[in-house]
């Protein structure tokens, strides 16, 4: 007989949308089956600040999504970001036991607790444990070092820890559907796995996700996660500025910024005026287009900037050779890229799905949600290589959209 398919969720909780994935699990494979999104509400800056509220939005995700997979969730993975996240190094080493050096499973399970054995403040807790490379005699080591020969045995976790809670406000508003939470995965990493490739996070890459209300990043060394992090700034962010600078109501600053908003002002500007609404009624008003990118352009470069300062010394061009990456529904900020490139010192673009996935779902703003059901659905910290990634989404595409 056949074993049945495992239906799995992805949800992402995020400040403007939550979104929620549905896959068909396999031996072989995972395939995605449903879609379903909600405008946020009780979510600011990553957090559940309303119990009630946020958890309707996630029935109403919910709902959507297991009604196109005509499936049940069987459980779940659910993204975590916000500023309450952050991470620590810390390394473990042995010596090799066996008389003629040749390295066991008991010798790699041993440096392995020793590296994540490291405490946490009061109220905080795992969110999730990414090991490095091994390295054999100060060697790295790509995959598993067993039965390689040599004398000392080392690995290191980057640990991302956060406030207990706010993952457990998180964690509720999903269980409160009868609904069990897998596994918790890093925003970063989960659009990361999206938007780079094997040979880019060999060769070091930086990925930055640009969210309404957080901004999280991950950069790649060796192949895997070596630090990440997040600031709690993202879009909403640039409309607050426009409300304040050009004296506007939330709604219509947020019409302006995707209108006009640039990340790098353009000197062509200069003297150029737009207006608000552009039909001269009572209330409309004009300004300087320039006025406007300089007001965007300042929070983008800050953002960048808070970010390269969050990274210190991890970051360099030279260990940087694939550049940034940049996702996230902001990340359509126009001129974003050159603002990246300037700050990091290094090229820039925009991130890009697999070429198979279909249009409704390209927006940088889905990214995430696509990484976290490849990422949680594979074991281990290694994502999911590209031809068996992009194999998964071509029959997500044909069920989903025939």
């Amino acid at each position: 007989m056949c074993a049945r398919s495992a239906f799995v969720g992805a949800v992402e909780i995020g400040t403007s949308k939550i979104t929620v994935l549905i896959g068909e699990q396999t031996e072989r494979e995972v395939i995605v089956i449903g879609f379903g999104e909600c405008a946020s509400r009780g979510v600011i800056k990553g957090a559940v600040v309303n119990y009630r509220d946020a958890g309707e939005c996630v029935a109403d995700a919910l709902k959507a999504a297991e009604h196109t997979a005509n499936q049940r969730i069987d459980h779940v993975y659910l993204a975590q970001s916000g500023g309450h996240l952050e991470g620590f190094y810390n390394e473990g080493a042995v010596s090799v036991r066996a008389a003629n050096n040749m390295i066991e499973a008991q010798d790699i399970a041993k440096v392995c607790d020793l590296a994540r054995d490291k405490s946490l403040p009061r109220g905080r807790s795992i969110v999730q444990e990414i090991r490095r490379p091994f390295r054999v005699d100060g060697r790295l080591v790509p995959t598993s070092p067993e039965n390689l020969a040599g004398q000392k045995l080392e690995v290191g976790y980057w640990t991302v820890h956060g406030d207990e809670r706010q993952i457990a406000d998180h964690i509720h508003v999903v269980a409160g559907f009868n609904l069990e939470v897998q596994e918790l995965i890093l925003s970063s990493v989960a659009s990361g796995t999206v938007v780079t490739n094997t040979e880019e996070r060999r060769n070091g890459v930086l990925a930055i996700d640009v969210g309404a209300g957080t901004t999280d990043f991950v950069l790649y060394r060796n192949g895997t996660p070596h630090t990440t992090g997040v600031v709690a700034v993202g879009g909403a962010h640039f409309t607050n500025d426009l409300c304040i600078g050009l004296r506007l109501p939330r709604e219509h600053a947020e019409k302006i910024k995707h209108r006009c908003g640039r990340a790098v002002v353009d000197d062509r500007n200069k003297a150029e005026k737009v207006w608000l609404h552009g039909n001269f009624a009572i209330g409309d008003r004009s300004f300087a287009r320039r006025e406007i990118e300089k007001i965007t352009a300042a929070r983008a470069r800050e953002l960048m900037e808070v970010v390269r300062s969050k990274l210190g010394n991890a970051f360099s061009p030279e260990s940087c050779q694939a550049g940034v990456v940049l996702t996230g529904g902001a990340s359509k900020l126009p001129a974003l890229v050159t603002c990246a490139a300037n700050v990091f010192g290094t090229h820039a673009r925009l991130g890009e799905p697999f070429p198979e996935v279909h249009a409704n779902l390209r927006d940088p703003g889905y990214h995430t949600a696509l990484g976290i059901l490849h990422y949680g659905s594979n074991p281990g910290i290694e994502p999911v290589s590209d031809g068996r990634r992009a194999g998964g989404l071509r029959g997500f595409w044909r069920r989903l959209f025939p």
